[in-house]
């Protein structure tokens, strides 16, 4: 059942980020994450954490992902940068679902367990990090520093979203327990 367009999100999925204000009329930079930039729009309303609701009035591409956005209501630059570091969700209903076996929405990898080809628990998925170059799993393990999984399918042969677990093939040496988990000190010995 899909949600309420004019309510906050039952099922958050971030969309895109509110940056600097641009210009004196109240528009903002916006950061998009979805695959199109331009898309983040077609959804209808957008909602932040506190349950405002947010509508697209003009939208135009600056570089990459990031647009010059004019927002209904949002009419200076007071206004525009009141708005900075602004997450804008929709909710989960409202996106497609995949078209392809092998396609999925990050937002449904976060939290899924990680587990070795040979069967072995890793930790748990708790970003998709891009630093510039292709999108990486950072996988979170009890008792150890977080590791970053590069995100191809030699890395990462398996995603079972049904099966609620992330297989890793994870390259030479990068489990290995040689550093102490971040916040611990080493052993003097």
């Amino acid at each position: 059942m899909a949600n309420d367009p004019h309510s906050p999100p039952a099922d958050p999925i971030l969309l895109a980020e509110i940056g600097a204000a641009h210009g004196i009329r109240g528009e903002v930079r916006v950061k998009s994450h979805t695959g199109d930039p331009e898309a983040f729009q077609d959804y209808g309303a957008l909602f932040d954490e506190k349950g405002r609701r947010f509508v697209v009035k003009t939208a135009r591409p600056v570089k990459d992902d990031m647009l010059v956005v004019a927002f209904e209501g949002v009419k200076d630059r007071t206004e525009a940068e009141k708005l900075n570091r602004t997450k804008l969700y929709v909710d989960r209903s409202a996106l497609p679902e995949p078209e392809e076996e092998d396609e999925f929405y990050h937002a449904d990898l976060l939290g899924l367990p990680v587990e070795t080809v040979a069967g072995e628990p890793v930790g748990t998925v708790v970003a998709i990090p891009n630093f510039g170059s292709d999108d990486l799993l950072e996988v979170s393990r009890p008792g150890a520093k977080s590791v970053y999984v590069p995100f191809t399918r030699t890395a990462v042969p398996t995603i079972d979203i049904a099966g609620r677990r992330v297989v890793i093939d994870p390259p030479a040496g990068l489990l290995d327990e040689d550093t102490p988990p971040e916040g611990a000190e080493a052993d003097g010995s």
